[in-house]
């Protein structure tokens, strides 16, 4: 289970401002954010050393991908594809934003539940393979988890709260504040929970922003944020944390020159 919290053409200077929590079991092997040498060299992710692919990352051209599973026990989560093959393929060719996601559809079948966003620098576009959906969004504010963008879950709107906060105070965005806002531990009230059919311990757990638990089997594995300024400079950042959720490692890259982004 998956949180990205972004503001898209918000902010003047910041066309694309995103906090994002990656949780997933610590048993999974999974490599920190990096450039990926030698075989896609201007992608900078992280990168599941399962299947091969990624939750979330950028190129040197300034195109972003991240994708986030559906929840739905009713349905297989296993498929033929791994999800994490729809942001690098898009990360690693040309082709519009708008005209990836409808290249998708009839492969949508393919792979288990998904979210995916996706930005080419001009456009970003929004697919829901369960819901057959591809849709790019206007500006604002947004939260998506494992439903639908903007699902009224308790931690996406407190994240879409926290965020209007930062970008609206008088102190500059930092990768460093929105990695901090994604810390959040506030498990929610029962009466707020979703019904995604999960059992009820597992469901108030999966509401907190901050996964962590004393099982310390699955929980937050990683926190990115992404900085992403009108005239080409991006700032990416991402925090690494262990199974009692104490910070392991952190990484911090610049790319300056890809855009400028979101020009007309």
């Amino acid at each position: 289970m998956c949180l990205i919290i972004f503001a898209h053409r918000a902010v003047p200077a910041y066309p694309l401002v995103l906090a994002a929590n990656r949780d997933e079991f610590f048993g999974r092997a999974t490599a920190h954010a990096q450039f990926w040498q030698p075989d896609h060299p201007k992608i900078l992710a992280g990168r599941d050393l399962v299947d091969g692919g990624t939750w979330l990352g950028i190129n040197r051209a300034g195109r972003f991908a991240a994708v986030t599973n559906i929840r739905d026990p009713s349905q297989p989560e296993r498929k033929d594809r791994s999800r994490g093959e729809l942001t690098l393929n898009f990360l690693s060719n040309k082709e519009s934003a708008q005209q990836y996601c409808e290249g998708l559809r009839e492969h949508f079948d393919e792979f288990a539940g998904f979210n995916l966003l996706v930005s080419d620098g001009e456009a970003l576009c929004y697919v829901n393979n369960f819901e057959n959906l591809i849709e790019e969004l206007r500006p604002g504010v947004y939260g998506l988890s494992n439903g639908l963008l903007n699902s009224p879950w308790p931690k996406v709107e407190r994240g879409k709260k926290c965020l209007h906060q930062l970008i609206q105070a008088d102190s500059p965005l930092s990768t460093g504040s929105l990695i901090d806002m994604m810390r959040d531990r506030q498990q929610a009230q029962d009466s707020d929970l979703p019904a995604t059919g999960i059992p009820l311990q597992l469901e108030r757990e999966l509401s907190a922003t901050f996964i962590s638990n004393e099982r310390q089997e699955y929980g937050t594995r990683c926190s990115t944020a992404l900085l992403m300024q009108a005239e080409g400079l991006i700032q990416f950042s991402e925090r690494n944390y262990d199974e009692a959720g104490q910070p392991a490692s952190e990484h911090f890259y610049e790319i300056a020159q890809a855009g400028p982004f979101y020009s007309t």
